[in-house]
């Protein structure tokens, strides 16, 4: 197994104001002439963290990492105001014109998966390459398996907490019921509700038990509950198909996906049909993991897949690898 690089600190950072009131938290490290490559973090409202930075080999990456719109260092915090896909999307290209980037390589997992193809569909001239893990295409059939019925029947026992703090009348569109108490003035609901919600993700999200993720996802509660939820609601601001649809834009990229077998959030389906859309990718299924990052098996193929794919654009030899 292919470990992660060790823990680095970034050698800048940013405050970009955005549009208001967002002000994004970027940070930069590796080497400052290296292949740029942008870590797109997950949720939406997840945020980066410091193994954000691990998947890359310092001394062949510029690695760019940023927290979206309303979480983790950026601010306000939680906030819904001017938050969607597409200003997500402006938020990347304005990062790469500030940083001075001319082309960088898209490095994104579950929502970020998502927000990659988004951004690379609108600006196909900006990217070098695609490293996807854990696909999410926001399709209809997708937030139903997961927040309605589906994965409800592989998880018996947590769906149970995940519906303890609604009220039976309201389980018909529990999205929508979620997002009255996330939205809502009763902070003591709000809370509750956030709190169900992410531990309903933090627990499916890898194959093993795994409780410092779900932790994780505890100290993230508001932010994540409150993002994703605006943004499911909203179809993720996207039109039916959208991503499979527009891929034509995008064929000519590589692009390497990874995804587990056992993903309980973002089914298998996803990556499949995405690949079927992108010929040209390399799709690698993962048989003993499911959607996390830092399951072993991902976290192998996808410090794999970044050196390779920097030898490959930097034209340097894979015996060195």
């Amino acid at each position: 197994m292919q470990s992660l690089y060790p823990e680095i600190k970034p050698y800048a950072r940013h405050a970009l104001a955005v549009q208001e009131p967002h002000i994004l938290y970027v940070d930069e490290s590796g080497s400052a002439d290296g292949l740029p490559v942008l870590f797109v973090h997950g949720g939406p409202g997840a945020g980066c963290d410091a193994l954000s930075r691990r998947f890359f080999d310092p001394a062949l990456y510029r690695i760019v990492t940023f927290d979206q719109r309303g979480c983790g260092r950026s601010t306000p915090h939680a906030c819904l105001e001017h938050n969607d896909t597409w200003a997500l999307v402006e938020d990347m290209e304005h990062i790469r014109q500030q940083l001075g980037i001319e082309r960088w390589v898209l490095f994104g997992g579950s929502w970020g998966s998502t927000l990659s193809l988004a951004y690379a569909q609108r600006h196909p001239e900006r990217v070098q390459a695609l490293i996807l893990r854990g696909i999410f295409l926001c399709r209809p059939e997708d937030f139903r398996w997961f927040y309605q019925e589906g994965a409800s029947r592989l998880f018996p026992d947590y769906w149970q907490d995940y519906l303890a703090v609604l009220p039976p009348a309201e389980r018909g569109d529990l999205m929508q019921a979620y997002y009255k108490r996330l939205t809502g003035s009763d902070e003591i609901a709000q809370m509750q509700a956030a709190k169900a919600w992410s531990c309903w993700e933090g627990r499916t999200a890898s194959l093993r038990p795994n409780p410092q993720l779900v932790e994780r996802f505890h100290e993230r509660a508001l932010s994540i509950a409150r993002i994703e939820c605006h943004y499911f609601v909203n179809q993720a601001f996207l039109e039916p198909d959208q991503l499979l649809r527009d891929m034509p834009r995008i064929a000519h990229l590589p692009g390497i996906i990874v995804h587990g077998r056992y993903d309980a959030v973002c089914p298998l389906d996803n990556a499949w049909a995405l690949h079927q859309a992108w010929p040209g990718s390399e799709l690698q299924i993962i048989r003993d993991a499911g959607h996390a990052a830092s399951e072993p098996g991902i976290a192998d193929a996808l410090v794999r897949a970044a050196d390779s794919l920097a030898r490959r654009l930097l034209d340097l030899p894979l015996e060195d690898a």
